[in-house]
Order: C-alpha cells, then structure tokens, then sequence
C-alpha cells in the first residue's frame, strides 16, 4: 500500500506542477523520458520508468530434462528522477525500486546493517564545475567492472553474468568524482564499504579507483554504457577499463552485499574490461578477481562458518545487431574459487563450487532499450573441484521490458 501511496503522491505533483500555476516547459526525448524545465531555468525532473516482466524455467540437471524449477515475475520495476535545481551545474539523481525481486527482501535476515527492504537504489547529488569535472555526493553505483555500471536496462541479456553477481562491488554511500575526455576517463570513490541503505558503519572504509582508455575516441552517445550496438558505430570505437577497489574491515561476504561475516576482513576486487564495437557488432571481455585477508570467517564456538567467494571469473560476450533491430548474442562466463575455499585443510567443510554459463539471447528491439523482448537459452554447470565431479542444467528466459 506505501507503494501505491508514494506513487500516487508524485504523479498528483507532476500533475500539479504542470498546470498553469507553476511556468513549465514539458519536453519530450527519445527513450529519455518525460522532462519538466521551469522557464525561470531554476529546476528541471526528468521522469523514467521502466519493468522487466519475467518467465523463466531450468531443468532438474542436463539429463533429466523436466522443469526443476519456474520463474514467474516482475524481474524490476524502477522509477527514476533526475534533473538540475538552482544551476545546471546541480543536479541529482533518484532511482527506486518496487518489485520484491529488486529490493534484496531476502537480506533483511541476513545482514545486521541492512535490515530494511531496499527501495532506494540511487540517491545522488552531483557538481560539475567544469564540462568534463564531476562531484558526488549520495548513494549510487561504485566505478566498478563495466557491466554491472550499464543499467540493467540496456542489457543484450535478462540478466548479467555470473561474474558480476560473484564478484560486483555494486552500490555504496560515500563521495564519488569523476574526470572524463575524448580518450580516456578516470573514476574514483570514497565510500562506507557497507552497500546501499546500511544503517551504520564501521571504521573501514572502501576506496574505488577505475580508468578507462578509448584509443578511437568517445562513443556515440554513451554507447560504450550500453550492451549491443543500438547506434550502429560508423568508425570503429574500443574501450579498455581498469577498477580497483579496497574495503577496508568489509564485515559482508560480497563486501557490500552479502551476508555478514563472523569477522571483519580486508577485501581487494579488480577488473579488467574491453569493449569494441562497429557497425552494428559488438565485443565485450571482462575479467574479475577477488582477495581477501581471511576468505573463512567462523562463529566463536567455529560452528557457523561463513565464507568469502574469493577467486576469480571471466566473461566473453559477442553480438550482432541486424538493421531489422534482430540482434544475436553469445555469451560464455565462469567463475573459480581459490583452493582456500574449496579445499581448506583446516574447514573441511567449505567446498565453494566452479560455476560455468553458456547462453544465447535473440532480442527485439522495438524502441531501443526501452522496448524490447527477449529470449535466452542457457546451459549452467557446476564444477565440484574438490571431487572432481560436475552437475549441469538447461533453461530458458522470456522477458519483455518496457519504459519510457
């Protein structure tokens, strides 16, 4: 019901605002939203929103080929607000999140400096005192690997790989900036290193650093934060990133998600990611790795153990998009543990699983990434190191995204 309240609260705002009391300009752009600019050119909100509406099924293993499991949701539901109040150089960003699946519902018994349903995914103010110089305050997306900053929705697939939810750094409260030209960019961040909405911090902080180099120059309209080529580059465009991140006493598994360790531990994860694309092909590499000062935390009596996935994952994907708006892409992903957490002569127990993913995804692009319907074919399997033995699964997404 607070959902529905808070809903009807700003659509009856946006409704007052555009009457004839308060000067308004009300513009429209091309998978951009809905943009109010007062004409005292004080404040401008631009209005997004967008859902992923989900089927999904996996068989019980890659021989008994029967459902094992179904998926039947709404994947996200978001809405997003941003603009300038007072100067051009002052903006904010606001993104929240509705569906139960995009609100980690499940944390709240997890982690004890994230009990709360997470609804607020981005709450940032920004300053750019300079065109290519950029401050900011708030919560959002740490500079990290590539595909987890692309918004989930200008994916080619319904979901990211298995090597951004093994090692993502994800969102963080802190202090960001940011220095970009025509051929390279540098990012950094000075942040909680607790994640989104935590409600109180230790004494460690988490320390971002990510840059990028674009030997061909700048991509057309941010197309290098996209997957696919949906602007179908004329001249060939690369990009070459590289994140660094340290979280300083990081007391989740994930550093800033994940459940809580029994003891606080110092993490480092680094990326490493190419990107080309041309006329309509696109490439993507990544690579991820996770270190951490002690990967197996235990509970005073070592009853309860709680382990850190530290190793290391890559992701290759290929795609090609027809000039039907047709697009065909491959994907192929894995990710390995250390043998600190998989054959630990000292906690026997924790055997943390290789975990490998091959995936094909034909997409339909009606209006970009705002309209479009995907299928994916995937096949997951798992790689018990320590016995040397294997368990795979087929299965299948549909989803349908639509927003404006």
């Amino acid at each position: 019901m607070k959902y529905i309240i808070l809903l009807g609260s700003l659509l009856i705002g946006t409704s007052l605002l555009s009457q004839k009391k308060v000067d308004l300009s009300i513009l429209t752009k091309p998978q951009r939203g809905i943009e109010f600019v007062g004409k005292d050119s004080l404040f401008s909100l631009r209005l997004q929103f967008r859902m992923q509406n989900r089927a999904a099924f996996l068989t019980r293993n890659d021989e008994d080929l029967s459902a094992g499991s179904y998926e039947f949701r709404v994947r996200r539901l978001r809405l997003k607000m941003e603009g300038f109040v007072y100067s051009p150089k002052l903006t904010y960003k606001v993104q929240l999140a509705f569906s139960r699946g995009d609100m980690d519902w499940d944390m709240t018994q997890e982690s004890e400096v994230n009990t709360s349903v997470n609804i607020v995914r981005d709450a940032v103010i920004y300053y750019e005192p300079l065109n290519n110089l950029k401050f900011g305050f708030g919560q959002t997306k740490l500079p990290g690997n590539r595909q987890r900053v692309v918004s989930s929705g200008d994916q080619q697939f319904a979901d990211r790989s298995i090597v951004n939810a093994t090692f993502t750094i994800d969102r963080d409260f802190g202090f960001f900036a940011s220095y970009k030209r025509n051929y390279f960019a540098v990012l950094g961040s000075l942040t909680s290193g607790e994640g989104r909405n935590s409600s109180n911090s230790n004494s460690g902080l988490s320390y971002t650093g990510r840059v990028e180099a674009l030997p061909f120059g700048a991509f057309s309209d941010k197309n290098d934060y996209q997957e696919g080529d949906l602007a179908r580059e004329q001249k060939p465009k690369l990009s070459i990133g590289a994140s660094y991140n340290f979280n300083d006493d990081a007391v989740r598994s994930g550093g800033q998600l994940g459940r809580d360790l029994f003891l606080k531990t110092d993490m480092t994860t680094i990326s490493l990611d190419l990107l080309f694309k041309y006329k309509g092909f696109a490439l993507y590499s990544e690579f991820m790795q996770r270190n951490c000062s002690n990967p197996i935390t235990y509970s005073s009596d070592t009853t309860d153990i709680q382990p850190v996935y530290s190793g290391y994952g890559f992701l290759q994907q290929v795609s090609y998009l027809f000039k039907s708006n047709w697009e065909v892409a491959l994907r192929y992903a894995e990710v390995t543990p250390f043998s600190s957490v998989y054959n630990n002569p000292v906690f026997t127990s924790v055997n943390l699983k290789k975990n490998q993913e091959f995936q094909v995804g034909v997409t339909k692009y009606f209006y970009g990434h705002r309209v479009k319907v995907q299928g994916n074919i995937l096949y997951q399997l798992t790689n018990d190191l320590k016995f040397g033995t294997d368990t795979g699964k087929f299965g299948a997404i549909f989803q349908v995204e639509l927003g404006i």
